[in-house]
């Protein structure tokens, strides 16, 4: 059996992902990285027909007879005429937000997407946007531009209380990590499953009621419908007053106008935002001068050496179950848009 792949890149533009030059070889899949970690599958030496290329570059001629598709996006107008013999779609990144609504999808295609590629580099900003925000790092950042010294002060840090928003791989990573240094951690997902490494789940009916027992809250939630102003100014206002916050989900799910009134007020006291829209953040954003705010230029979760490798890891280990008539890891759920 020889299973022909098409594996679709993107030049970096604003429109599209990445959307900066700095970011393209961080995330595009070159013959020489896919042979490398090919060459860990002897399994799957010859049996599989790949082509590699650039937006629609040769995509129509080569979606023709592709069976899987390994990319960011797609164009999903009339998919099952274009790609007839299409049966597996890989995102190569977490959120399918830009895909939704997934109404294009043809009852017998399969979607994934890179679950679990992100959680380790996730923990480490997570446990340092926490450690920042418990520091007044970003009150010491905006009181260093006005060239004003202010002795701000901290405790050590163990016995404090974070509140996970979205405990999915990205928001399990950071929880593994804020463990080690004996932070109690509250979590909420749609499902309130249990978690090893957060102390109290709860369902998004309890949301409020947690962000008034957090000292700082850290969103980690794909867009949906569901999570679409989750954190609104009303859910702000339930915050601990003097609590920070962390957003490295996605922009559309925290009103960030009612974020800049409420630290201008004191109610939250610092924030640290790695997701915005449009990006890259445009110059003339009150974001940026915003005082104990800090702007991150969206790298919270993506490994710059690893990302291509780790993601073709996903792939490949799920080419391997494709092959053999298995179900697939990472199923995204057109329904939920996750």
């Amino acid at each position: 059996m020889t299973v022909r792949v098409h594996i679709k890149n993107n030049h970096a533009h604003p429109d599209t992902f990445p959307p900066t030059p700095e970011s393209e070889p961080v995330f595009t899949t070159t013959r020489e990285r896919y042979d490398a970690v090919l060459a860990g599958y002897p399994d799957l030496l010859g049996k599989l027909d790949t082509v590699i290329d650039w937006d629609l570059d040769n995509y129509a001629d080569s979606m023709a007879s592709a069976e899987a598709l390994m990319c960011w996006d797609l164009p999903t107008e009339n998919l099952r005429e274009v790609a007839p013999n299409l049966k597996w779609i890989h995102i190569i990144g977490a959120g399918v937000e830009h895909l939704c609504p997934m109404d294009w999808v043809p009852n017998d295609l399969v979607i994934t997407n890179n679950k679990g590629a992100q959680a380790d580099k996730a923990g480490d900003f997570g446990l340092m946007a926490v450690m920042m925000l418990h520091c007044h790092i970003p009150a010491i950042a905006s009181n260093q531009v006005r060239s004003h010294w202010l002795s701000l002060y901290s405790t050590p840090i163990e016995g404090r209380t974070v509140l996970i928003v979205g405990v999915g791989s990205l928001g399990g990573g950071a929880a593994k990590q804020l463990k080690k240094l004996g932070i109690r951690v509250l979590g909420i997902s749609r499902h309130g499953n249990p978690h090893p490494h957060v102390d109290e789940m709860g369902t998004m009916d309890q949301l409020n009621e947690f962000l008034g027992r957090a000292d700082q809250v850290f969103v980690a939630t794909p867009m949906t419908p569901e999570t679409e102003n989750l954190m609104s100014r009303e859910r702000l206002l339930c915050m601990k007053p003097g609590a920070g916050i962390i957003n490295i989900g996605r922009a559309a799910t925290m009103d960030y106008d009612a974020l800049v009134e409420l630290l201008g007020t004191g109610h939250i006291s610092g924030a640290i935002l790695d997701v915005f829209d449009p990006e890259p953040l445009p110059e003339d954003s009150p974001l940026w001068t915003t005082p104990n705010l800090m702007v991150m230029p969206h790298i919270s979760a993506d490994d710059g050496d690893t990302y291509v490798e780790t993601t073709l890891t996903i792939f490949l280990n799920n080419m391997r179950r494709f092959i053999a008539g298995e179900p697939l890891n990472n199923i995204v759920r057109p329904d939920l848009g996750y």
